[in-house]
Formats: C-alpha cells, sequence, structure tokens
C-alpha cells in the first residue's frame, strides 16, 4: 500500500526532504546544507544547481532512512524559500546565472525611483506587496538587464531570448518542479505567485501593468495552480518509480497550515533563518497597517484563502553570525547558558540588519548595530542581546498587525529550540507560546496537503484537532519589565532610521 509522503523543504541554508506516515509522523530524513555566496555587500546568491542536488541527494537519503521503497509513496509535496529568483534555458534546463537570495539588497535603488515616482500605491493595491527588493520582480529585471552568458548567441539580448520563450523563470518551487519532472512542468502556485510583485491577488492572473512596469516578458512566467493540484510526476529514473506532485505552497505558507491556523485570525509565527508571523484573514482581503503586507496563504479549488504577514529577515540567522562571523559561539546549543549567565542588567542591544530593515519599517538601507555597549559587556550580553533582538522584532510585528497583543501564539522553526528565546518571546509580548509538537511544520503543512489530495489525511477539521504543542511558555514578568526592555530596542531603532 501507499502510505506515505514525501516532503521537499528547500531553504535558505539547507535542502531537506522528510518522510511522512500515514500518522502524520515523520519515519524518514535527509537534510543537506548548501553554499552562501555573498558577491557585494547586501548581495545574497546561490546556485541552483547545487539547490537542485542537494534537493534530489535529500531526498534519497529520506527515503532510505525510513526503509521504504519509491513505489510505496502515495505523494509529493514541495515547500520552498521564497521570492528568491531563477532564470534558466527552457531547451536544456541550465541556469543563466546563480539564483538571487530573498535576502539579496542589489535592486534597492530602483525600488526607490519607483517610490519617488508613485508606483507603490498600484504595487500595493494589486498584489499587497511593497515596493522593496525582497521580492522577485526586480531581481528577475536585474537578470534580465545584467546577466551576461557566454553560451548567449551573438546579437541576441536575454529579453530577446525571453519574448521568443527560449527561457523560464521561477521561484525555486517551479525550478524544482522542472527538475523533478524532467522540464516537463513549468508550473507555480498562487502562495509563490503571490510573492512575485507581478501576480495580481485580486484577479489571480499575472498583472499586465505590472510586467510593464517591471519590463518583464510574459513568456517566461510559469503556470500558476492551486496551492493543491496536479503538478505532475518525478520522472521515473530519479527515484524508481513515477511519485505524483499533489502540493507546493511557499516556505510560511506551508508553516501556517502545519500550524493548523485555518480560522480567521488564528497567527503562526516561524523562526529559522528569519521571522515570518502570519495571521488568517479569510476570505477577503481588508486594509491592513503600513509596513505589513497581504498575500494568499493558500488556495484550494480556486478559491484564495488571504493572510497578513510580517517579515523580518535576521532571527536564526543572528546566532549563525554569533557563531560564523564573529565566532563569539561554537554551537548554537550554548546560546541558552550564555543569555542566562549575563548581567542582565547591561543595556547592550543589537539591531540585526545585516540586509536592511524588514517590516513593519522596510528599510533596505539600513545596516546593524551594537549600541548601548558598556565596560562590561562581553559575549554572555551579546549573546542576550541577540536572542532578545527575536522577541524585539516580533513585537513590532505584532504592534503593527493588532490593536492589541495575541493572547496565544503558536510557534516553530529551529530556534524554538532555545528555551530562553521563547521564555523572552512570551515575557516581552505577554502571551502564551505554544511550540508546535513537530518541529517540522513547514514540511507538515504541505505533506498534509498532499497527503490529503492522496486520500491519505482527512480534512481541515480533523488535522485541526490532532494539532498539539509540546512546550507551552507564559510570561513570568510585568508591565514595567515589559515597558523598560522595549523602550531600549524602540530608542536603538529610531537612532538607525532617524
Amino acid at each position: 500500500m501507499k502510505n506515505y509522503i514525501l516532503s521537499l523543504d528547500q531553504g535558505t541554508t539547507s535542502s531537506r526532504a522528510l518522510i511522512f506516515d500515514e500518522n502524520q509522523d515523520i519515519v524518514g530524513l535527509g537534510q543537506f546544507p548548501f553554499k552562501q555566496i555573498y558577491p557585494q555587500s547586501g548581495w545574497v546568491e546561490h546556485d541552483p544547481i547545487e539547490i537542485w542536488q542537494t534537493t534530489l541527494k535529500a531526498a534519497k537519503a529520506a527515503i532510505k532512512s525510513a526503509k521504504i521503497t519509491p513505489g510505496e509513496i502515495a505523494g509529493l509535496g514541495i515547500t520552498n524559500q521564497r521570492e528568491t529568483t531563477v532564470l534558466w534555458e527552457k531547451a536544456t534546463g541550465t541556469p543563466v546565472s546563480n539564483a538571487i537570495v530573498w535576502q539579496d539588497r542589489r535592486t534597492s535603488d530602483f525600488c526607490s525611483k519607483l517610490k519617488v515616482a508613485g508606483k507603490e500605491a498600484l504595487v500595493r493595491e494589486k498584489t499587497g506587496l511593497l515596493l522593496d527588493p525582497y521580492f522577485s520582480a526586480t531581481k528577475l529585471k536585474w537578470l534580465l538587464d545584467h546577466t551576461k552568458s557566454e553560451a548567449e548567441p551573438e546579437g541576441k539580448s536575454l529579453r530577446k531570448r525571453a519574448a521568443n520563450s527560449e527561457l523560464c523563470f521561477g521561484t525555486i518551487d517551479s525550478w524544482l518542479l522542472w527538475n523533478l519532472t524532467g522540464g516537463n512542468e513549468h508550473k507555480t502556485d498562487a502562495t509563490n505567485a503571490s510573492r512575485t510583485m507581478l501576480y495580481n491577488i485580486v484577479t489571480g492572473k499575472w498583472d499586465e501593468d505590472l510586467l510593464d512596469l517591471f519590463d518583464i516578458p510574459p513568456e517566461l512566467l510559469p503556470e500558476v495552480m492551486n496551492t493543491v493540484d496536479e503538478f505532475g510526476k518525478t520522472s521515473s529514473e530519479l527515484f524508481g518509480a513515477a511519485i505524483p506532485i499533489k502540493a507546493m505552497a511557499g516556505d510560511q505558507h506551508s508553516a501556517l497550515i502545519g500550524q493548523a491556523c485555518f480560522r480567521k485570525g488564528d497567527i503562526k509565527s516561524t523562526y529559522g533563518t528569519g521571522c515570518f508571523a502570519l495571521q488568517n484573514i479569510g476570505e477577503q482581503i481588508s486594509d491592513v497597517k503600513p509596513g505589513l503586507l497581504t498575500t494568499i496563504a493558500y488556495q484550494i479549488k480556486g478559491k484564495p484563502t488571504y493572510a497578513i504577514e510580517g517579515s523580518v529577515f535576521i532571527a536564526g540567522a543572528g546566532v549563525q553570525w554569533l557563531r560564523d562571523e564573529v565566532n563569539l559561539i561554537e554551537e548554537a546549543a550554548e546560546c541558552d547558558e550564555l543569555a542566562e549567565n549575563s548581567n542582565q542588567e547591561d543595556p547592550v542591544c543589537l539591531v540585526p540588519a545585516f540586509t536592511g530593515l524588514g517590516a513593519p519599517y522596510w528599510q533596505a538601507d539600513v545596516r546593524g548595530a551594537l549600541l548601548n555597549l558598556t565596560r562590561g559587556t562581553g559575549k554572555a550580553e551579546i549573546t542576550r542581546a541577540t536572542l532578545e533582538s527575536v522577541g524585539f522584532q516580533t513585537r513590532d510585528l505584532f504592534n503593527a498587525m493588532n490593536n492589541s497583543l495575541p493572547q496565544t501564539l503558536r510557534v516553530d522553526g529551529g530556534l524554538t529550540n532555545s528555551n530562553w528565546t521563547m521564555q523572552f518571546l512570551a515575557n516581552i509580548l505577554n502571551c502564551n507560546v505554544e511550540v508546535s509538537k513537530t518541529s517540522e511544520a513547514t514540511a507538515l503543512g504541505v505533506a498534509y496537503l498532499a497527503g490529503a489530495k492522496c486520500g491519505l489525511y482527512g480534512n481541515f477539521e480533523e488535522f485541526s484537532k490532532q494539532w498539539k504543542y509540546s512546550k507551552k511558555y507564559q510570561s513570568t514578568e510585568g508591565d514595567s519589565w515589559r515597558k523598560e526592555k522595549y523602550q531600549i530596542w524602540q530608542k536603538a531603532i529610531d537612532t538607525l532610521i532617524h
């Protein structure tokens, strides 16, 4: 019997694959990191070939570790780092350049020019997004304008080749699907399309005005599907069996599903490389405060459900910075003890704007800063400030998202393994923080959708009843402590953006 689902979770720093059984338990796992490429300050790139190779390797490792055969897999789901932009040749499947990663800020000046020209209102009305380098449209324009390839036919620009349907654009989901199906499928889903700044989330179509604004040939674009749909089958030579591909969703949308946030008002926050908070707002788009985004949470049978999103660029990446760049720690696990034993009265504050500030500020040119240093500030205090920045940034998001802070927040992601960080989060938000029983909520979300499509799993209501938390944190601090701590952060932010 086919009782298993393969979930491909392609992230910013590693490619992962998980096998879920009929009870939605993880029975197989494969994970491989890949290189981060920093050509210039504020530029971030990935090698698309390496992304594909590590994803394939992870999938094979997961199947092997589960001790199953590919023929026992009922379906496959893809979830992915969003906005990261790939451009490849249709005939050969060869990328024309490295992928430009969602964190990349090289198009800041162009976004600023469009804002001065009064174009942001148009973009926001149609896409729910802001004019920012974060999204795919300006990345794709940059690739078309600046990429030179030795293989490029003489006198034939990339734009001309694109208009002749010789090239394909895609976010990582489309790139993986293309390779999984041997180049037979060039598709995306509505959640990923809604992050490109080219897709109209009201009409549910690629938007002609936006394509004109960013000078994007429509021949480049993938077909937009539902989040649950028929995306094709894997080439049989990859795994020894053709596996149906039944679901695709951007990673934060998949995590919203994995956290069973199906009711209007439900909120989750994922703490991985960045921090991404999404609130389900139902089937109607509503006005949101400046600095927040409206996005498609998921789309089933042609009907979109929407979400408000706040995006923070640096969360777990701050811990990586402590380890890899400034060498204050050797392992992430050291952070909790250092923070606990630090001088709690030391006012040091880290604003980790290493690639600019995301929501609710959207200041692309701001860079990180360590403020309020004293003679007694050491690695313990700097480590604590790095973990605290996660809570402060989350509070910024919820201050913009709601008139009041949430009573309960469901969380997932690697940083939820830090008890100190999660307790600080509960303290600074004054709410209950519930850590998902499965730390793999992102992979679970798309696996659940694929499994439901295959008839292996039940409906939303059944899935919601199964959701459980592994840990629950409640605030142990009072309002005066919260006010004093948050004021330190607010002063630091004001110093940088004014």
